[in-house]
C-alpha cells in the first residue's frame, strides 16, 4: 500500500529512561568557533561514530509559547517537545527515521526520552512542516508515554538546523559538542516575519557528564569569555524572529551584541 503523509511506523522503540546528566552550555563569539574547534581537538578525541553532521529539529509549544516564557524565566522546571532528524536536506529515500524526544530540564540537570518512527520524507520537507511530522495522536501518546501531559494543546513553531561536531574529553570520557551555523525558519505563521533560514552567528559548546565541575582540560576555554551557564537554541531563536526588524543586535543572544 503507498505511504501517505500521515502514515508513521513505529521501530525500535526502547522502554523511556530517565537518565539524569550534568549539561553546560557556553555561548561562543562568531570570530571564536575556529579557535574552539581547535582547542578541542587538542584535548578531546572526534567521536568514532559520528564526528560532524546536520541536526534538524522541529519544535512544538503552546500557541502562547508557554515552554518559551518558562526558559526566558528561567524557571527550575522546564521541558521541550521536538521532532528531530539528522543530516542535510537533500535525503532521496521515500522513507526517514526521525526521532520524537521529552527533554526535560531541572537546574543544570537534563534528561531525553525519545522515540524512534520512520515517516514519509515528503514530512520532513520545509512545505510540510506546519502539519506536525506525524498525527497529533502519535505525539500526545508518545509522550504520554514519557510521562508529559500539557494542559494546553501544542503545535508546531520553529525549525531548527545545525552543524554538530561531537567530541570525548580524553582523560574522563565527558561528552562534548560544537554546535555552529545555527538556522531557523518559523514555522507558526503568527510569530516573527515570515523569514526563511534566518542565520544567527555564533556557536554552543556542550559539555554533558555526571557533574557539574568541568575537566581540567577544558577550563582553558575560559580564555574565549565563555559566561554562559545555561542556553537554550530555541529560545534564542524565536527571540531574534520576533524581534523588530532592524534591531540592534536582534540576531545575538540577550546581553550580547556583536
Amino acid at each position: 500500500m503507498p505511504l501517505t503523509n500521515t502514515s508513521v511506523h513505529r521501530v525500535d522503540r526502547d522502554k523511556p529512561r530517565l537518565d539524569w546528566r550534568i549539561e553546560r552550555k557556553f555561548f561562543i563569539l562568531p570570530q571564536h568557533i575556529g579557535l574552539a574547534y581547535m582547542l578541542l581537538r587538542q584535548v578531546c578525541h572526534l567521536d568514532s561514530e559520528y564526528p560532524e553532521e546536520q541536526i534538524n529539529s522541529l519544535y512544538f509549544d503552546t500557541p502562547d509559547l508557554e515552554q518559551h516564557n518558562r526558559s526566558l524565566a528561567g524557571e527550575f522546571r522546564k521541558d521541550k517537545v521536538r521532532i528531530r532528524w539528522y543530516g542535510e536536506d537533500e535525503n532521496h529515500q521515500d522513507e526517514t527515521p526521525v526521532f520524537l524526544e521529552l527533554k526535560s530540564r531541572e537546574g543544570f540537570a537534563s534528561s531525553k526520552q525519545r522515540q524512534r518512527l520512520l515517516v514519509p520524507t515528503e514530512n520532513i520537507k520545509l512545505s510540510s512542516l506546519a502539519k506536525g511530522i506525524v498525527p497529533k495522536s502519535t505525539l500526545i501518546d508518545t509522550i504520554s508515554g514519557f510521562g508529559h501531559f500539557p494542559t494546553k494543546p501544542l503545535q508546531p513553531i520553529i525549525r531548527i538546523a545545525y552543524w554538530r561536531y561531537r567530541f570525548t574529553e580524553m582523560l574522563t570520557g565527558v561528552r562534548v559538542a560544537l554546535d555552529c551555523r545555527i538556522r531557523s525558519t518559523m514555522i507558526a505563521r503568527e510569530i516573527g516575519y515570515g523569514e526563511r533560514e534566518l542565520g544567527l552567528p555564533g556557536g554552543v559548546i556542550e559539555v554533558k557528564g555526571p557533574t557539574i565541575e568541568l575537566p581540567i582540560t577544558l577550563r582553558h576555554l575560559k580564555i574565549m569569555d565563555l559566561d554562559w551557564s545555561r542556553f537554550s537554541k530555541y529560545s534564542y531563536c524565536i527571540d531574534s524572529h520576533s524581534e523588530k526588524l532592524g534591531t540592534v543586535g536582534r540576531l545575538s543572544p540577550s546581553g550580547k551584541i556583536f
